[in-house]
């Protein structure tokens, strides 16, 4: 028979990042970025069925029925919380359990950009991106920042998730926690209960439609700090990626309230640590500077890298290339993997010779 419970603590143990089960394969965990399995034992179907049961809510395991996928947290006594994604494949179930973390991270032990991450989460209002990939650490990275606001600031918080990951205490914050499907119908809904709750800060998991960036839009521009989270890779992606969700007409005015409401954007990529088994962040970061407010308006995004590179010094803002770099520097990360994570990794060659690059040697107003 299956034994969930120990493949569970044989994943927490070896400190995964993800269990993934599916029927006629042995489960494994992934490690580092890398897919381990944890025994020979092939899943069987009623195993599958039996385990899905166990973890999923009767509500959830009914979406799961009814649309094929459902979302969810799951906590195992002792071994601590996990998000799970619940999908049928080949007409059996699979699933992906997400290892959260007991305690919430802090800058410091993500290894993000201190000074740049508490600068943005010490603003009053705008709009925050954080962006990558799936499994890129988007919403730990904003779990930190709402952490921080915890901490630091006497604010009424109000998140909205699917499904709650990190459970904040009060602190010098109230911080309201509502999930998408049980607290909410959708993200677009609870943003918009929002405003009548009185938030200071209001933490959006992902924005997925034309609907929810509206009222994120909407929020920052009443005075509002919102920090939210796009599937985008980096920068320019992420300012072109808001205007997509608008159709064509709208292009010229989203541009206008962007300019007027982007606070900062951070976008992540997870590199194999070369001194620890876990991973290491490689985050592009643009703030709002005058002169990225003025190419988000004229719709120059092409322009925000060199911007970027200008900015670096007085604000603080970095491409990919010059966290590659850095990471490359303090031995953090292999030149293999930072040339394979990079977008221009030419540009990178040259800037890790120290040879000036097109980039870098432009000199532009910020």
């Amino acid at each position: 028979m299956f034994e969930f419970e120990k493949i569970l603590e044989m994943t927490v143990g070896a400190d995964a990042s993800d269990l993934i089960l599916k029927v006629g394969s042995p489960p494994a965990m992934k490690v580092s970025g890398r897919v381990l399995f944890l025994s020979d034992e092939r899943l069987e179907s009623a195993d599958g069925w039996r385990v899905a049961r166990e973890v999923a809510p009767p509500d959830a395991f009914a979406v799961f029925e009814s649309l094929g996928e459902a979302d969810f947290s799951y906590e195992a006594e002792g071994r601590g919380r996990f998000r799970v994604n619940l999908f049928r494949q080949g007409g059996e179930p699979g699933m992906v359990l997400r290892q959260i973390k007991n305690m919430i991270p802090t800058f410091q032990d993500l290894k993000l950009p201190h000074e740049q991450f508490s600068y943005l989460s010490a603003l009053d209002r705008g709009i925050i991106f954080v962006t990558g990939v799936t499994g890129s650490g988007k919403s730990t990275t904003l779990a930190a920042m709402v952490e921080t606001i915890n901490n630091t600031r006497n604010k009424h918080i109000i998140t909205l998730e699917d499904p709650v990951e990190y459970t904040f205490s009060d602190n010098l914050s109230i911080v309201n926690q509502r999930e998408v499907g049980s607290d909410t119908r959708t993200f677009a809904t609870g943003l918009r209960a929002s405003m009548r709750e009185a938030p200071d800060v209001i933490m959006v998991g992902e924005i997925r439609d034309l609907e929810t960036m509206e009222s994120a839009i909407a929020a920052a521009e009443t005075g509002h700090l919102v920090l939210t989270t796009l599937h985008t890779v980096n920068a320019i992606q992420t300012v072109e990626r808001i205007q997509t969700f608008f159709p064509p007409h709208q292009h010229d005015l989203v541009r206008l309230q962007l300019s007027t409401v982007l606070c900062g954007v951070a976008s992540q990529r997870l590199l194999p640590s070369l001194q620890s088994t876990g991973m290491v962040p490689a985050v592009e970061i643009l703030i709002a500077t005058p002169r990225v407010r003025e190419l988000v308006f004229e719709g120059k995004t092409l322009e925000i890298e060199k911007a970027l590179v200008e900015g670096a010094e007085y604000y603080g803002t970095q491409t990919f290339n010059m966290s590659l770099k850095s990471l490359y520097e303090q031995r953090l990360i292999s030149l293999e993997d930072a040339l394979s994570a990079s977008d221009n990794p030419d540009d990178l060659k040259l800037q890790i010779r120290g040879v000036q690059t097109g980039v870098s040697a432009s000199r532009m107003r910020i």
